[in-house]
């Protein structure tokens, strides 16, 4: 992606976490994530492209704004656009760490449309690329992971997300003695931490949302980690069902292993991540009593392989720079 073409996203996830920051410990998740949708479908029809959304809010019956398939932009360059406009509402509901606003991009055609269920997971960071995989079982991904980091298992630590169908996930994991960490939401965020060294965590496994794969694939691509999973209709309620569905719908194997190549089919491809609420990586949205506004953001680019963190200034119209 281009310099303007990354400025151009970063606002865009600028202003939905300036906007859903709004609802912050107000205990309305429904509102924050509408607060981000609008805001950033709004600036998104600003640009000058022609993006078209394949990770959104839903299909369009569900969905009143970045529905699959909308249509966004005032034309050009084509590109597909993968959006959670507010990963973590529960977590910026009631003012908790992590809570961001996510967005990848690629040429038309890169990005996997993923059918809408579970997808097993496995996420690592550079040093992990091509020694985890979610063919393997958690026990081996974790010697896998202790080898490549050169730790102990002791030190390893797992990132989950707290749900009665990963509790088997979890019990294997502590009788390797690695740690465990779980989370109540945020996987796209933890996903991609593996790949930083100050965060704390090696691997992330279990069962998240697809559209999150195909977000924290596009992430760990440009950074050269690791990212492997299978769709997961087992762990769907409703797997059947959508099960046919995706058969109906979808050109890929779905009961293939899915690399980042295959979810992100372009070497073109960027992440960004605005902060809503701080984080071990991000400082959250700041408001200031002269108008000022602060946010940091993290872009991805797979293209030059860089990793950038932004903190912007919005200062208004009478607002002192602060920096």
């Amino acid at each position: 992606m281009q310099p303007a073409r990354i400025m151009e996203i970063t606002a865009v996830a600028e202003a939905a976490a300036i906007a859903s920051a709004s609802w912050v410990g107000l205990g309305d998740k429904m509102a924050a994530d509408q607060a981000a949708t609008e805001a950033m479908r709004k600036a998104f029809n600003d640009i000058s492209f022609s993006g078209r959304i394949v990770i959104g809010e839903g299909e369009r019956d569900e969905a009143p704004m970045l529905y699959i398939g909308e249509e966004l932009g005032l034309g050009g360059e084509e590109i597909d656009i993968a959006v959670d406009p507010l990963e973590g509402t529960n977590l910026c509901a009631y003012d908790r760490p992590a809570a961001w606003c996510t967005i990848a991009v690629a040429p038309r055609g890169a990005l996997l449309y993923a059918p809408d269920t579970y997808m097993w997971k496995v996420a690592a960071g550079p040093a992990c690329k091509g020694k985890v995989s979610i063919q393997k079982t958690p026990t081996e991904n974790v010697h896998a992971a202790a080898e490549a980091l050169g730790k102990p298992v002791s030190e390893v630590t797992v990132c989950i997300l707290d749900r009665d169908r990963h509790k088997a996930i979890i019990d294997e994991l502590h009788a390797t003695g690695c740690r465990v960490k779980t989370i109540d939401d945020g996987d796209v965020y933890w996903c991609i931490a593996t790949a930083l060294p100050e965060s704390g965590v090696d691997l992330v496994m279990g069962a998240g949302g697809s559209p999150e794969a195909v977000l924290s694939a596009t992430g760990l691509k440009a950074v050269g980690g690791e990212f492997s999973a299978r769709l997961g209709f087992d762990a769907d309620p409703h797997g059947a069902e959508k099960r046919a569905r995706a058969e109906k719908m979808s050109d890929i194997d779905l009961d293939a292993v899915l690399t980042m190549d295959d979810l992100v089919r372009s070497d073109d491809a960027m992440f960004v991540g605005c902060a809503v609420t701080g984080s071990e990586l991000l400082d959250g949205v700041h408001r200031y009593s002269d108008g000022t506004i602060t946010t940091e953001t993290l872009v991805l680019n797979a293209q030059d392989r860089s990793v950038r963190i932004i903190k912007t200034c919005h200062r208004g119209e009478a607002g002192a720079v602060r920096i």
